[in-house]
């Protein structure tokens, strides 16, 4: 090496900008599955949409659908839906998010409806009271059909429907211009809470019935009046669906003059809460000198003390009838099925009449 020259070391590759990926898997489209099974696109399109029937054999279909399972074939749905004029979306208006049954009537629905690709939106009515205006003006014409349950029927004039299908739940199936309605056995109910309580000798009954003006609630007191019979006396007091709204109605009817009741009758489970709440501050015991019935079958007829006897309401069943009802009118079939049945759960807080 010559003097007064430096070695200069070997220059290391430089490494690539980008290292080496693996090319992006591409989603496999109706063409390709069209490809596979042999058949056209529309083919496709038409047993995928589950509308092959009479226009395709049933041995093609067979064929289509096994490409499609075997190539991994999702739909894009938001580009059938675009085509269609459809985004397969029922809405569901419901008093109050914050009431058991609803959310249930809610997950029953949703169950169904996710099983026929379709979605679920809830619209709560708060506080009773509709909207001032249409919260869903810009979006009406994505929705496909409307599911209602009557405590919340004054909403759907706020809502304008605008012709969509609708299904009313825990209705009266002789008024409106619902395609369907869904109703649970609510006059059975309270025939069975009735003579449940006839036969431990009650004569003497109060019936704690919810403020909230609708027909579910109508039916209730009607179907209480009928199976108490001439020989009992009955007496009627309103209160909103809230624990103090309960207690404080009940406080002030055992304050008043005349002869108590042996029994209180209540149309929910959270007005029977503040029923034994309000027993429990003036000093009764609950089944002892007062027995006390209610309606729903919610957690909290087991949270109290003593628990509930009450009416079972199937909820999940109520919002999965009310989806298929829809899905019903939108296939453009008739609609009808027998009430619901309800049962009447015995617990605690109800016994013989002091």
């Amino acid at each position: 090496m010559a003097a007064g020259h430096r070695s200069t070391p070997p220059t290391a590759p430089t490494p690539p900008d980008h290292p080496l990926q693996e090319p992006p898997v591409t989603r496999p489209t109706s063409r390709d599955v069209a490809t596979a099974a042999g058949v056209s696109q529309a083919t496709v399109s038409l047993v995928l949409g589950d509308k092959w029937r009479g226009r395709v054999s049933e041995r093609t279909a067979g064929l289509v659908r096994e490409a499609a399972t075997r190539l991994g074939y999702r739909p894009n749905l938001a580009a059938r839906n675009l085509r269609l004029g459809s985004t397969r979306t029922a809405l569901l208006v419901v008093p109050a998010l914050t009431n058991e049954f609803f959310a249930r009537v809610y997950t029953g629905a949703a169950r169904v409806a996710a099983e026929h690709g379709f979605g679920v939106v809830l619209y709560p009515s708060p506080d009773g009271t509709g909207p001032a205006r249409d919260p869903f003006a810009s979006a009406r014409a994505a929705l496909d059909g409307v599911i209602a349950s009557s405590m919340a029927a004054h909403t759907l004039d706020a809502l304008g429907r605008d012709g969509l299908p609708l299904v009313m739940l825990d209705s009266d199936p002789t008024a409106g211009t619902a395609a369907a309605h869904v109703n649970l056995a609510m006059a059975d109910g309270m025939r069975q809470v009735a003579e449940h309580l006839l036969a431990h000798g009650h004569r003497r009954f109060l019936h704690l019935a919810s403020a909230v003006d609708s027909w579910t609630f109508q039916i209730r007191a009607e179907a209480l009046t009928a199976h108490l019979g001439p020989d009992t006396q009955l007496r009627t007091v309103r209160a909103p669906l809230s624990v103090d709204g309960a207690r404080t109605a009940i406080e002030a009817a055992l304050a008043a003059p005349g002869s108590h009741p042996t029994a209180i009758v209540c149309d929910d489970d959270i007005l029977a809460a503040g029923a034994c709440k309000a027993a429990r501050r003036l000093g009764l015991r609950v089944p002892d000198d007062l027995s006390v019935t209610g309606f729903d079958d919610l957690a909290l007829a087991t949270a109290v003390e003593p628990e509930l006897t009450t009416v079972r309401l199937p909820a999940e069943r109520v919002g999965e009838q009310g989806m298929t009802a829809l899905l019903a009118v939108l296939d453009g079939s008739t609609w009808t099925a027998p009430d619901i049945p309800v049962d009447l759960v015995v617990r605690d807080s109800s016994g013989p009449a002091r």
